[in-house]
C-alpha cells in the first residue's frame, strides 16, 4: 500500500484506559493529518451490530458489516482506530498498534464513574488484569510493533503521545521514497 497519506495506528486496551483520550491528542498533535475513528461509536451510528446486550449494555457487532465500511478509509491510510480490541482487523492494516494499560483499581474506578453495571466492571477489571487485550494484540500482529503503553494520568498521556508522534516521524522518513 504504497500510495498510503500515513500510518495506520490501532489504539487498543481494556474500556477505561484512555483509548478515545488518547486518540484525539494524537491526531491534533500529530505531524502529518491523521484520522480518528472511534469504532465503538461508528458501530452505533452506522448500525454495524447485530443487537444490543442489555446484561453487558453493549452492541454485539456485526465484524463483516464493520470490516467493510473501514475498508476503503484504512487503505487511504492516516488513520487512528480506538477500539478495545484489535484481533478483528486483517494483519495487513495496522502499521502499528499500541495497548494501553491502567492500574486495575484505577480503572475500576473509572468504569464505575461510566456507570457500568458491577458484572461488566468486574469482567473488564479482570480482562486487565490477566492482560487479554495485550496477549490478542500480539497473537494477531506478530509480525507487527505492539507497544504497551502505561495510562493512568496527564504525564504518561503526553509521554505516551510524544512516543508514538516519534514513531510517526519515523514512518515518515522510511516512506518518503514512496
Amino acid at each position: 500500500m504504497s500510495t498510503q497519506k500515513g500510518p495506520v495506528i490501532v489504539i487498543t486496551g481494556t474500556p477505561g484506559t484512555g483509548k478515545s483520550t488518547h486518540a484525539q491528542l494524537l491526531a491534533n498533535e500529530s505531524p502529518i493529518p491523521l484520522k480518528h475513528v472511534n469504532v465503538g461509536d461508528w458501530v452505533k451510528e452506522k448500525g454495524l451490530y447485530e443487537n444490543f446486550d442489555d446484561k453487558w449494555q453493549s452492541y454485539t457487532v456485526d465484524e463483516d458489516k464493520l470490516l467493510d465500511e473501514l475498508e476503503p478509509i484504512v487503505a487511504e491510510g492516516g488513520i487512528i482506530l480506538d477500539w478495545h480490541t484489535c484481533d478483528a482487523y486483517p494483519e495487513r492494516w495496522p502499521d502499528l498498534v499500541v495497548v494501553l494499560r491502567c492500574d486495575h483499581t484505577l480503572l475500576w474506578e473509572r468504569l464505575e464513574k461510566r456507570g457500568y453495571p458491577l458484572e461488566k466492571i468486574q469482567e473488564n477489571n479482570e480482562a486487565e488484569i490477566m492482560q487479554v487485550v495485550l496477549d490478542e494484540a500480539r497473537s494477531s500482529y506478530p509480525d507487527l510493533p505492539v507497544v504497551e503503553l502505561q495510562s493512568e494520568g496527564p504525564e504518561q498521556l503526553e509521554s505516551n503521545v510524544t512516543r508514538i508522534i516519534e514513531w510517526i516521524q519515523a514512518w515518515i522518513k522510511d516512506h518518503a521514497d514512496e
